[in-house]
This record gives C-alpha cells, structure tokens and sequence, in this order.
C-alpha cells in the first residue's frame, strides 16, 4: 500500500502562508479549554488569572492568536485524516467491485486511464515555469522529467475529481463541526464593500506588495460575487517594512479613497504588483479617474502616513504580524486561504445568524 498512499491519497491541502513579519507566529497552547478565573502564576502573593492573562492590552491578543491556532491546527489535522480515511475506503470499494486490490487497481486501471501528456501541455507547463528551470538546460533536455510532472500533475487533479464524485455517489456526509474560536474585537474603519448591515463583516489587513496578499486577491474577489449583499469588506493597511514600496502604496490607497476610487486602484495595484514606484502609482491612479493633481499632492506630501500608521497599530493590538490577516466577524484567519476554507469560515457565520 505503500506506493498507493504516496501517489493516489496524497492529501494536496494548500500551506497557511503569509508575508510576516520577524516575530513569527505563537506557537499554540497546551490546553486551549482554560477557564478565565484559572490560577496561572503569582507574583508577590497576588494571583494571576487566565483572564489576566488574556485581557493584557500587550500580550492577550497573542494569546487569542495562539488559541486560534491550537484548534484550528486539532481541526485541520482531525479533518485532513478523516477525508484520507473516506477515500481510501470509497477507493477500495470501488477497486473491490473490479476484483482487484486497490493497488491493483490504481497500476492498471486508474494510472492508464490518465493519458500521458502531449508535447504541447509540456512546452506549456515548461514556459509556465521557465524562471524555476535549472539554467543552461533547454526544453528537450528536460522533456522526460516534464512530461513525468505533468503526468503526475493530471493523476492528482483526476483522482480528486474521482474522489468527489464517489463521495456524491455514496452520499458521504461530514458531521465533524469546527471548532468554536475566539473572536478578537476589530473596528470594521476604512475602504468598504458590501453592505454594512451584512450578517457577515471581513475586515483584512493587507500589504499591496505582498505576494501572499496578491495570491488571496482573486479568493475575496469570487467571495465577494458568490456572496453579494450577505458579506461587508473592509481593508485595512498593513505595509511590512521589508516591502520598499509597500508604504507609499498604502498611502496612495488611502488618496484614492479621498477621491471615492479606492477599490479601482486597489485592484490595479493587486494586479501589477511588480511595478509600484510611485510613478507607477500615478499613472494607475490617473487611468482609473482620479483627480491627478489632488492625487499626486496627497501622496507627495505623506499626509495619509498617520492614517496607515493607525491601521497599523490596530492590526498590531490584535495580533497581526503578517499579511494578509482576516478577521471574519471577529475570528482570526491568518494567510492566504484557499477559497474553500473562507468559504467554510463564511458558511458557518451565516448558519450562526439564520
């Protein structure tokens, strides 16, 4: 089963990934079920509460953090081996009702039914990542390897498409619930879309030249049309010092929103993050019907720096320390999520409020 387990159930889940900044994330605690008149240290004969310890303006929105982290990581791996699990006994199943092993039936029938790609998905996939290639080495010296991660590429997108339709076949069902996570208070201040009153409100810190942040653009646009009217946006700037254009970028956000044309540039800016000098900036800003003159005095003079600053500083005191961050009606997501994980978090709140 050895082989079956590395190719046909290896479990594809995209990483939690972010642009951070130098702390790093808290790692999480031993026990996440504290109550808050918990005794957890003394100091001098006075006790120190858990509820000390989580409602410190310093260090309790880290604690949070950490608490988030520790269920949603149980959670994750609890629901990473309960799908392994399913799919190896539908796989089985289905290799049974064939009169073979499932490892018999990956060999000869699943791995055949795959074609081998053809010399045009190679070059493609070949130019697609041409920047990752080894140097010096041309395409029809790498062309065997290619079409074996390109085969390989096909067998993992198939087989997940095997897997959902025998799980819709065999009317497979998930009753393991998320967990209930702490939510950390967040004012919903700055650009918004959605209406307000939304059973939902997002509020993200973002930095325009993370490539984290330019990667979950795409994820919150499609959230944004799937649920139109039940979700409220809100952005909020947090630029990382080791970004060099990420400052000024947050600070032309800001003068566009002056200007009512804050999501047309935030969209641009997404959209080329590789070039955002200020002159960059401007000719974005102008293509998308600001005021030039306006926009490129706002900018100039630095005057929307304290307004980042201030995003900044909310983002800090709840616990942000990389980009992008989401606070879904208060519970902390932390990086780029594929789509389907915001989509549970954004279920599950809707659920809560019907």
């Amino acid at each position: 089963m050895k082989s079956f387990s590395l190719h046909a159930l290896a479990l594809f889940a995209a990483s939690i990934v972010a642009c951070r900044t130098g702390g790093g994330a808290p790692a999480g605690k031993a026990s996440v079920a504290m109550e808050p008149g918990a005794k957890v240290a003394e100091v001098d004969g006075k006790t120190i509460t858990y509820g000390d310890l989580a409602a410190d303006k310093d260090v309790g929105p880290k604690v949070r953090q950490a608490e988030v982290k520790a269920l949603t990581d149980l959670y994750d791996q609890r629901r990473g081996l309960l799908d392994e699990m399913i799919s190896r006994r539908l796989l089985e199943d289905e290799a049974k009702s064939k009169g073979k092993t499932l490892e018999q039936w990956f060999q000869t029938d699943y791995v055949s039914s795959v074609p081998d790609p053809s010399e045009d998905e190679a070059k493609a996939f070949y130019e697609e990542h041409k920047a990752q290639m080894p140097q010096g080495q041309s395409f029809d010296d790498l062309k065997p390897r290619i079409k074996q991660a390109v085969k390989q590429q096909k067998l993992r997108e198939n087989m997940g498409k095997m897997l959902d339709s025998l799980k819709e076949k065999h009317h497979v069902t998930v009753a393991l619930e998320p967990p209930e996570l702490p939510r950390i208070e967040v004012e919903a201040k700055g650009p918004a879309r959605g209406p307000s009153s939304a059973p939902v409100t997002i509020v993200e810190f973002s930095d325009f030249q993370c490539p984290f942040c330019g990667r979950e653009y795409p994820v919150i646009e499609r959230l944004m049309k799937e649920y139109d009217g039940k979700v409220h946006l809100v952005f909020r700037h947090f630029p990382l010092d080791f970004h060099p254009f990420a400052e000024k970028a947050a600070e032309a956000g800001a003068c566009a929103a002056e200007q009512g044309k804050f999501w047309e540039l935030h969209n641009k800016m997404f959209e080329n993050q590789q070039k955002l000098a200020v002159d960059d900036l401007k000719d974005y800003a102008k293509s998308v019907g600001v005021d030039p003159a306006k926009f490129d005095k706002c900018l100039d003079s630095g005057e929307k720096k304290a307004q980042i600053d201030d995003d900044q500083k909310a983002g800090a005191a709840a616990g942000v320390n990389g980009t992008p961050a989401f606070f879904i009606n208060g519970i902390f997501v932390n990086g780029a999520q594929p789509y389907e994980q915001m989509k549970q978090t954004i279920d599950r709140e809707l659920k809560k409020k019907g």
